[in-house]
């Protein structure tokens, strides 16, 4: 078989890598609303009017408390980059989406995420005197402080050696001082500590999970479903650490796939120019982790067609994103669309097959609970409610606002009212928990709305489910053991009843469900 053309790209990434540079360096929030700092020396920006204690370089101080290491996530907006790209323009802006830097962004993320970390690699400045002096610094503290000390002498050589090279010969000689000093940088991968994360345009719908295709590969996606596991945090190498016996050298070795080859012998040029086989010994502490986390998000009932079942789909989480999610929630996630090829003994029966996944940038909950919406009270809001506690018919009217759309029922909403609201639980003194909250039984002849109550209860409330009896079982409600694919344990994944936790779980045709069933429910 012939092998294909070679196709050479038209990008050019180090012009992209300067717009990145000039986006996160002028880039100006004002009151809300997005502007460009006016640099006096850049004559193609735009002139406008910055108030003095008005304005402030958003990912100027971004960057200066991952310095300080308060922060260790850089999330860049779409919505920043396109505003930036329409201001910067001098009047004449790429008002094609598909033209603008924020749509290369959505459809190559995996590519322009490294980009972004090599503007951020040169934007970044030193940290300030309370974070150096800090006395809680970890050892990776001071390997990564040693390593960049390191680094930045070996770059003052290599370009000090270089142009002696220059002025000898009189030709551009880049890179000939480096290998005749044998200097090896260390990866850029391994002194960073933080991550580029992407938040998605305010204008960008979700999806369902059987949405998703193949066309969006590499694509920044937004999908939308309920997560019914959540895996235990495990450290995720990136970067493996060596340690040679014979030169005393370190050698490094990037991890890009779910299994790797450690390296057996050392390729530094000290050993090759010895001809001797130093062992190498892997470095604990010298390599580098990333926080990992394994989500299962499932599609929504309102998503999945008649007669089909559910489709999941696997989200990582990385660093920031761990500890977002929990089993029950129902959120969108955005994150960059990938393929996973099977390992071990499933890729000799899978063949040229991969599985998908989700590597997560922004996680939104779009149910929160109520001590988090009352704390999100703004001024407006709190009046409403303090004018609606005056009003003598309280209790008719909040209850009326329930499934508006069904008319009457005015008993059975004043009890669904009361379910929604609850009761604090009460502790006795000898330890006993009662609890405050009430089930509630919905019997009717047919056609009276029941279903419709239910669906309406269990989608205002913060933490709801909604299930039906006829096609449920006891493992569906309760809990169901389950092999964890990344590790190959035993796992237990949640049913109905316990994604509903401290929550509702709405049970339709609660009475064509097998007696043993139903019995599992309160076992």
């Amino acid at each position: 078989m012939s092998a294909l053309a070679a196709i050479r790209s038209v990008v050019d990434y180090d012009s992209e890598v300067g717009k990145i540079t000039q986006f996160m360096e002028k880039f100006v929030e004002s009151g809300g609303k997005k502007q460009v700092a006016v640099d006096e020396d850049d004559s193609e920006a735009m002139v406008c009017e910055l108030s003095p204690g008005e304005t402030r370089a958003k990912y100027v101080n971004m960057l200066q408390r991952v310095a300080d290491r308060t922060e260790d996530t850089v999330e860049i907006s779409l919505d920043d980059v396109r505003a930036f790209e329409i201001e910067s323009s001098g009047g004449h802006p790429p008002f094609a989406f598909a033209s603008s830097l924020a749509y290369r962004i959505e459809n190559n993320a995996k590519c322009y995420g490294e980009l972004f970390s090599r503007a951020i690699d040169n934007l970044i400045p030193e940290p300030s005197e309370s974070a150096m002096q800090d006395p809680d610094a970890d050892v990776l503290d001071v390997l990564f402080q040693a390593r960049r000390d390191r680094d930045r002498r070996d770059r003052e050589v290599v370009q000090a050696a270089e142009q002696e090279i220059i002025k000898a010969m009189g030709t551009d000689a880049e890179g000939a001082s480096k290998q005749a000093l044998g200097v090896d940088l260390f990866p850029a991968i391994l002194t960073r500590r933080y991550s580029v994360r992407f938040v998605p345009r305010a204008n960008q719908a979700a999806q369902a999970v059987r949405d998703i295709g193949a066309s969006q590969i590499g694509h920044l996606v937004t999908v939308r479903g309920i997560v019914t596991r959540v895996s235990d945090i495990r450290p995720s190498m990136i970067v493996a650490a060596y340690l040679c016996d014979s030169c005393g050298c370190e050698v490094f070795q990037e991890v890009k796939t779910r299994q790797f080859t450690p390296l057996a012998q050392c390729q530094s040029p000290r050993c090759t120019e010895n001809r001797s086989r130093g062992k190498l010994h892997k470095q604990t502490r010298g390599s580098r982790f990333l926080r990992f986390q394994e989500v299962k998000l499932q599609e929504m009932t309102d998503q999945v067609p008649m007669g089909d079942i559910p489709r999941t789909l696997t989200i990582h989480c990385y660093e920031g994103s761990v500890r977002k999610l929990n089993p029950g929630d129902v959120a969108h996630i955005t994150g960059v669309f990938l393929p996973q090829p099977y390992t071990g003994f499933r890729a000799l029966r899978a063949g040229l097959l991969a599985d998908t996944l989700l590597e997560a940038h922004h996680i939104r909950p779009l149910k929160r609970r109520y001590d988090q919406l009352a704390s999100e009270l703004t001024p407006e809001l709190y009046m409403r409610l303090a004018q609606l506690s005056r009003d003598p018919d309280v209790f008719g009217r909040v209850s009326r606002a329930i499934a508006p759309e069904i008319f009457g029922h005015e008993d059975v909403k004043k009890a669904l009212l009361l379910l929604l609201v609850g009761a604090p639980t009460k502790h006795t003194k000898d330890g006993m928990s009662i609890r405050g909250d009430i089930n509630i039984c919905l019997m009717g002849d047919p056609g009276v709305a029941k279903s419709q109550l239910l669906r309406f209860v269990a989608k205002v409330a913060p933490r709801g489910v909604y299930t039906t009896g006829r096609g449920s079982s006891g493992v569906g409600l309760t809990a169901a053991v389950m092999r964890d694919s990344v590790t190959g344990e035993m796992v237990l994944e949640g049913g109905a009843l316990v994604l509903a936790d401290n929550g509702i779980c709405a049970i339709d045709e609660f009475d064509k469900m097998d007696e043993s069933d139903r019995t599992a429910i309160h076992e």
